[in-house]
């Protein structure tokens, strides 16, 4: 019987940033383990001799946790605990000349979409029959689908484009295949990413086919949760709210950054849309998918923010009373519209505002998790943790929102697994059941 011999060397991929950088991480790893290599991800105790970090430079915060990162390996290169180290990613692209002044012991830097190079650096083909057939590394039930690559918008403060270059969709046949490939290995949740969902299909259908894709992603056997992230609010297209609501497998669930509700701020973010068009794409949004749980985020802090722009935000967020919320610190970003403006808001302003607006969430989310006291809803579990099972309702997406919490004692539950939940008590960020028999 032929036997599978690896290389000699061993491969830690470390992944810093978003879930689409989780993606690109996954598909490199199943790249090398198909041209023979071990590789492990993000493992400290790892006797790996190779290390690639796969960067984020979306924010200043995620800039220096990059920079960080690949100056620890590469003290432990110059300490002999490695021997060779690769970066790559979103800091890599946009700032790779000065990396390579300022960290030699990097032995190569590679941009968002030279994952070939990459591999031909470490002698590895890049195999076009394995597209599809990723290795996740997140829980084994679910996994993130990334339906495209780029963005054509213009925000005033962001820098993504600069890194991830213009929108380019993947065709639905290699999703589907895709798709059903995850689901043979187990994975019931998939989380639709990119970054502009809404844009999907412009470039190769001619027109926007999210609701085509979410139609033929709905028919993959095993699947049983579709979750969608990051659409942009301007010229919505509503024909995604009834493929929601015509298909029971794709979460009442939206993520929809929103970044403002001053209409002087919302132009100076280029955003294209004025609070009074948020505020009834909202309304439309409720009235299609009724109990829909809405994920947005803010941007506190954008040059010539002032408090009466942030006091319209919080009144907003009072008003719409969103499910889920998130907040972002502005930061000054080389090459985008917004750094030809002075950064005029100190640190502790933006900070300050920052909590606030999570303090006025924090009271939405209590006040709406204490109403779902009494009530049962199906529960997919995650992990065990200390004396609790950890799960998720459909208005919840992994690692960024809500949890519910049973008690192991109490209840049994399978991992990976649905089971209905009746709500017993509630916290700000955390719901508390028991399982329910049927």
């Amino acid at each position: 019987m032929k036997t599978k011999s690896f290389r000699a060397d061993k491969i830690n991929v470390v992944t810093l940033g978003c879930s689409k950088n989780l993606v690109d991480s996954e598909n490199l790893i199943t790249q090398l383990r198909g041209n023979d290599y071990e590789v492990t991800h993000e493992d400290e105790n790892s006797d790996a001799n190779v290390v690639i970090i796969n960067t984020c430079g979306f924010i200043d915060v995620a800039k220096k946790e990059s920079i960080d990162t690949i100056i620890s390996y590469a003290d432990l290169k110059k300490e002999g605990g490695i021997d060779k180290l690769y970066v790559t990613g979103c800091l890599s692209q946009r700032y790779k000349d000065d990396l390579e002044a300022e960290i030699p012991e990097v032995d190569a830097f590679f941009g968002t979409l030279e994952m070939p190079a990459l591999l031909a650096r470490l002698e590895a083909d890049y195999k076009h029959e394995l597209l599809g057939t990723r290795q996740i590394t997140t829980l084994p039930h679910y996994a993130y689908l990334k339906i495209s690559e780029g963005c054509n918008r213009t925000c005033s403060f962001c820098a993504i484009p600069l890194m991830r270059g213009k929108h380019v969709s993947r065709p639905i046949e290699e999703l589907v295949m895709e798709a059903q490939n995850l689901a043979r290995r187990g994975v019931k949740e998939l989380l639709l990413i990119a970054q502009e969902l809404t844009y999907y299909g412009l470039d190769i259908y001619k027109t926007r086919e999210l609701p085509r894709l979410l139609e033929a992603l709905a028919g993959v056997e095993g699947i049983e949760w579709i979750r969608l992230h990051y659409a942009y609010p301007s010229k919505f297209p509503l024909e995604i709210l009834d493929a929601m609501a015509a298909h029971p497998t794709v979460c009442n669930y939206l993520d929809i950054p929103l970044q403002h509700a001053s209409d002087r701020l919302l132009e100076a973010m280029r955003r294209q849309i004025t609070r009074a068009e948020t505020t009834e794409l909202l309304t439309e949004i409720r009235r299609k998918v009724p109990g829909v749980a809405i994920r947005t985020t803010f941007l506190v802090g954008h040059p010539g923010e002032t408090e009466e722009d942030f006091e319209l935000l919080l009144d907003f967020v009072r008003e719409q009373e969103f499910e889920r919320v998130g907040v972002f610190q502005y930061s000054h970003e080389e090459n985008t519209r917004a750094h030809d403006f002075a950064d005029d808001i100190p640190a502790e302003v933006k900070a300050e505002r920052a909590q606030r607006l999570m303090e006025v969430q924090q009271e939405i989310s209590l006040r709406k998790n204490q109403a779902k006291i009494g009530q049962v809803f199906r529960t997919l579990f995650d992990r065990k943790e200390g004396k609790y099972f950890i799960g998720r309702t459909e208005a919840d997406s992994p690692e960024v929102d809500n949890e519910v919490l049973v008690l192991a004692k109490n209840n049994y539950v399978r991992l990976g697994d649905f089971a209905l939940v009746k709500i017993t008590d509630a916290e700000e960020f955390d719901l508390f059941g028991d399982v329910v028999t049927e």
